[in-house]
């Protein structure tokens, strides 16, 4: 009698699951995941006798789901894997005191050895994880090249005094745009984005080097009393509107970004720092912000009331 033998998936499937895999946190989600399917197993269980439906039980089916979540997140939102695991290890610890002792200890050395793993986890340099850079296409959201559209003032003085609209940009130039030594300050009394994402800690070109920023990506944004001030060099420039709304593919390269979450809530992000939750709601929206900007893309740029000032 002849066995067969087991087949296995194609080798080109094989490799886009190892690349896949390589690029990300996966053992640590996996071990996420593991431990919040635990703690949803073990109220849902037939041990009727050793498992507390109450409180405990409810508390033990949302930590678990959340736990599953959190998985989820570090699979697919990698960038965003020291915010999620910091709060995967809190509901792991908690499950001890809110659920059957953590699922009986067993999903919450799970969720700390998961959450552990995801938040130690280091991502491949560019060139060896085989990707493009965040200035490269291909891979990237949408095809054709990305429009520079908020400019160093001194250039943007230069398009002003020349008289040429400045409506929509040019095409980027090949290569990454070189950001300014230090970074623009921007100030603006509210933000509000729409969808609005943080999509990593990523290093953008200097004169003097590479510069570590938080990377945001959205939809469009919009910028009342919008203020610019230059901190490179002997002459300071600086630009001011009313209002100023970028449209299309946004993306944000800030190396500090402060201001007060509806209002209420001031809180601080910078790229050595705690990074922001990796997804917005729409209708969130910041006052009193203020960045140090290194880079700004987007497709289109329409201000009210632009002025430039010089000092």
């Amino acid at each position: 009698m002849l066995l067969s033998r087991p087949r296995l998936p194609p080798a080109g499937r094989r490799r886009r699951l190892r690349a896949w895999r390589r690029t990300r946190p996966f053992w640590g989600g996996l071990l996420v995941i593991l431990g919040g399917v635990e703690l949803l197993l073990v109220p849902l269980s037939p041990l009727t006798v050793l498992v507390s439906l109450g409180l405990g039980g409810i508390a033990a089916i949302g930590i678990g789901a959340a736990l599953v979540v959190a998985g989820l997140f570090l699979w697919f939102l990698p960038q965003a894997r020291a915010y999620v695991s910091v709060h995967a290890l809190l509901l792991s610890v908690l499950s001890f005191l809110a659920t059957n002792l953590g699922g009986f200890l067993v999903g919450m050395a799970l969720g700390i050895a998961g959450s552990a793993l995801a938040f130690g986890w280091t991502p491949l340099p560019v060139a060896a994880a085989g990707e493009e850079g965040p200035y490269e296409g291909g891979r990237g959201r949408g095809s054709g090249p990305r429009a520079l559209a908020a400019v160093p003032p001194v250039l943007l003085a230069a398009v002003l005094a020349t008289g040429a609209p400045p409506a929509r940009a040019a095409g980027a130039p090949h290569g990454p745009p070189t950001a300014p030594r230090t970074p623009p300050t921007v100030t603006t009394s509210l933000f509000a984005p729409q969808g609005f994402a943080f999509a990593g800690v990523t290093e953008v070109p200097t004169a003097d080097g590479p510069l570590r920023v938080l990377v945001l990506r959205m939809r469009a944004a919009s910028l009342t009393d919008y203020r610019l001030r230059t901190r490179d060099g002997g002459e300071e420039y600086g630009l001011a509107a009313a209002s100023l709304e970028l449209r299309g593919d946004v993306t944000l390269y800030l190396t500090r970004f402060s201001g007060c979450i509806e209002g209420l809530l001031c809180v601080t992000f910078s790229p050595d720092g705690l990074p922001a939750p990796p997804v917005i709601p729409p209708f969130v929206f910041m006052t009193r912000v203020s960045a140090e900007q290194a880079l700004v893309t987007s497709d289109l740029i329409v201000t009210e009331g632009l002025r430039l000032e010089a000092s």
